[in-house]
């Protein structure tokens, strides 16, 4: 076997093999695991039991002008509204080793996330949050349990508004069937804002919860979002880690030494590219306008051309005209 320095190399800012494929001996490993733990012994096993196995999920991030060098402003001025515009084009380094650590002293108390990594004491406030991503601990906080609060939200219904075609009869709810705006935003919900490591086709309950509060301007409590994304990976061991992204800049933000440990840098096809747009189906017509490819299809075998104008999507379409929209100064 390769000494370890050798094969456990790591360095600041360089793409590096998964954590879990490092080969090191037990006691290489334990002076790792006490350097990020600080020798806590509790903390130690807490890590082998709940994270030191788990995988991430693969971040993506989107940049609001490639939104609109690409003509789909609706999505940008639904993320604007709900101010995720930094959230979501979050990108640099990731700490796979040291968002694991974050996790697994993770506690949260009073709405307050706090952890220690390395030593370093970490407080994620609303100071914090806004700093690093943009958010404020404020909004609607959104769930199944309070639907009667969203103004009027059915899930039937408002999936059925959302179909390239809504006179096509319901088989699933599949990212598959929507048209344009709904479709790009199921995948900036799945991939950036709840991230998840499986099934990023089948649209959940919570998903749409989530897009119509985008589409019908509800302020959405994103802070409250993603505490209850990392409380529940810990309940959930299949799931994979979500925001490796926003935990290496909550760590960065604390001056956490990085310098030897392992980090690997959110790669350019991570990116929300055109690339992106063409694999969930869309296709750019006339210039600069987007379509669903099976509508182009459709209607070439019709023999009618490229019709754009079927493509449209408005508030008024979903039946949002005069929807409840909280009164929310934040």
């Amino acid at each position: 076997m390769a000494s370890s320095s050798a094969s456990r190399k790591r360095t600041k800012k360089v793409v590096a093999k998964p954590v879990e494929q490092h080969d090191s001996n037990d006691n290489n490993e334990s002076g790792f695991l006490t350097r990020w733990f600080s020798g806590n012994m509790e903390s130690i096993n807490e890590y082998h039991k709940e994270f030191s196995q788990k995988t991430f999920v693969n971040p993506k991030f989107i940049r609001m002008e490639f939104l609109r060098n690409e003509n789909l402003n609706q999505v940008v001025d639904m993320l604007k509204f709900q101010k995720l515009e930094r959230f979501v084009k979050l990108s640099g380094n990731i700490y796979l080793d040291l968002v694991k650590v974050f996790l697994t002293n993770m506690w949260i108390d009073n709405g307050v996330i706090y952890s220690q990594v390395k030593g370093v004491d970490m407080a994620i406030t609303d100071e914090v949050w806004l700093s690093v991503a943009g958010l404020r601990d404020a909004g609607t906080i959104v769930s199944r349990a309070n639907i009667a609060d969203l103004g009027g939200f059915d899930k039937v219904q408002f999936f059925k508004a959302c179909l390239r075609n809504p006179n096509n009869s319901m088989r699933s709810y599949s990212m598959g069937e929507l048209s344009i705006i709904p479709r790009l935003l199921s995948y900036i919900i799945i991939w950036i804002l709840t991230p998840r490591g499986f099934n990023h086709v089948a649209l959940t309950e919570d998903d749409l919860i989530l897009m119509y509060c985008l589409v019908n301007k509800i302020k959405v409590n994103w802070v409250s979002v993603i505490k209850e994304q990392l409380v529940r990976i810990r309940k959930k061991p299949e799931f994979k880690i979500p925001y490796a992204m926003l935990i290496s800049s909550f760590i960065e933000y604390y001056d956490t030494d990085v310098e030897n440990e392992l980090s690997e840098e959110v790669k350019a096809h991570s990116e929300i590219t055109v690339a992106t747009l063409n694999k969930i189906e869309l296709k750019k017509v006339n210039g600069n306008q987007w379509i669903c490819k099976a509508s182009a299809e459709e209607e070439e075998a019709d023999g009618a051309g490229t019709s754009v104008a079927a493509e449209q999507f408005t508030r008024e379409d979903l039946g949002l005209e005069n929807s409840f929209t909280p009164g929310l100064s934040n």
